[in-house]
């Protein structure tokens, strides 16, 4: 059987909103629902059924699933207006989850597993809420016989929180700058042009082309709700602070809540098929997916897991790093952009050009899906070819993914 290379043909994103911000009325279902809506939307502008494909499978990245509802996938493609035969799975691999989601639908498509020669697609993305995600009471079902009960914060025991070596991945992150001599000033420094980048990229309308607008809470009486359709950490920060915040993880540390990702509510979701089959149907790829790969190491060294994961997506996709023109590293801490790049002697004016999750935000289960969007972006206005987006996650473990811009 011939291999059929996976393209992307569309994709949306939400905006990134801010902690308890202007999406926080939404779940992360129904975040997806608002991106899944907008991709398909960009399939045919014009309202022509016919440059549709039928979506026969979903893949959605949730990590902080808990209060949501079962099968949190199901809901945002059933809130989306799908079709109730499409096969829905949710992924969980933590800030890889929205990414992960991209890989499984591309290998669906390139094993063929629907084994048909009719032109279908395959959803892919990632939707996180973290303004709506519960805490815990886990004495509650075995009672609490006498003294206080503790509530557990959802976002740190199943979002941040490293089980095996029992710390705030933020000490991971310390970990990490005091071994490769990051200093608290290279990550200020990095997180400053982070958010000068994201502020650029916001006035020139970078991301317009991305970001597909949605409903912010209603309002008293019959006032329309306003139409959220900007990112909404870039704007709220105050530079000048920066270098007084107290370190956030350990005395005397490096790692502080400015030069670290935010908590963030949104959503992003990709349409994946066959190249030949959307040619077929008169639509044209965005770009192809050339390769992807994995990788895992120590738990308390996820930050520099993208360095493993790079290079053999990189090789699988025939290449070398010298072919690749840019690169978009999640930016979970500065840290982590910082020290693989380092790694991977990256120029960082090919990193994260427009920002990264320290300056837009970092709603987890979204974040893999939407530095691959980010990347697309970035090597059409720059008329590139072929681009490498990389995101570490809790564990051990990175994913990355080799694009090749088609048009």
């Amino acid at each position: 059987m011939n291999k059929s290379h996976a393209v992307i043909v569309s994709f949306a994103r939400t905006p990134i909103g801010k902690f308890h911000g202007g999406l926080a009325h939404l779940t992360a279902p129904q975040l997806g629902s608002a991106a899944i809506r907008g991709a398909i939307a960009r399939l045919s502008p014009d309202g022509n059924a016919n440059n549709v494909p039928k979506i026969v499978e979903a893949y959605m990245g949730n990590v902080l699933s808990a209060g949501i509802g079962q099968a949190p996938c199901r809901q945002a493609v059933l809130g989306a207006g799908l079709s109730e035969d499409t096969i829905c799975t949710t992924v969980n691999k933590v800030c890889a989850s929205g990414m992960k989601s991209i890989m499984l639908a591309a290998q669906t498509i390139e094993a063929n597993v629907h084994n048909t020669s009719d032109p279908i697609a395959i959803l892919a993305g990632g939707m996180e809420s973290m303004s709506n995600t519960p805490h815990y009471l886990p004495t509650s079902r075995t009672g609490t016989n006498l003294g206080h009960a503790k509530l557990l914060d959802g976002i740190i025991h199943d979002g941040l929180w490293d089980p095996y070596d029992d710390v705030h991945m933020g000490s991971c992150a310390e970990k990490c700058a005091a071994e490769y001599n990051i200093s608290r000033e290279d990550q200020d420094r990095y997180a400053v042009e982070s958010y000068s980048r994201a502020l650029n990229a916001i006035e020139s309308g970078a991301f317009d082309d991305e970001i597909v607008p949605v409903e912010g809470p209603k309002k008293r009486g019959n006032d329309s709700p306003d139409m959220i359709s900007v990112d909404e950490e870039p704007g709220s920060v105050k530079l000048e602070k920066l270098p007084k915040l107290r370190a956030a993880f350990q005395k005397d540390g490096t790692v502080t809540a400015g030069n670290a990702s935010s908590i963030n509510d949104g959503a992003s979701a990709f349409i994946i098929m066959g190249e030949e089959q959307a040619v077929s149907m008169g639509l044209t790829p965005l770009a192809r997916i050339r390769s992807y790969a994995d990788a895992e190491g120590p738990p308390v060294r996820f930050t520099t897991a993208p360095s493993c994961a790079v290079p053999i997506a990189v090789e699988r996709a025939g290449m070398t790093l010298q072919d690749v023109e840019y690169h978009e590293i999640n930016e979970a801490f500065s840290v982590v952009a910082l020290t693989n790049s380092m790694i991977l002697n990256l120029d960082m004016a090919k990193v994260n050009v427009n920002g990264g999750a320290v300056s837009l935000g970092h709603p987890i289960g979204m974040s893999g899906a939407r530095i691959v969007g980010s990347l697309y972006q970035v090597l059409n206005k720059s008329d590139a070819t072929v681009g490498v987006a990389s995101i570490c996650n809790g564990g051990g473990g990175a994913s990355a993914i080799v694009l090749e811009r088609l048009s």
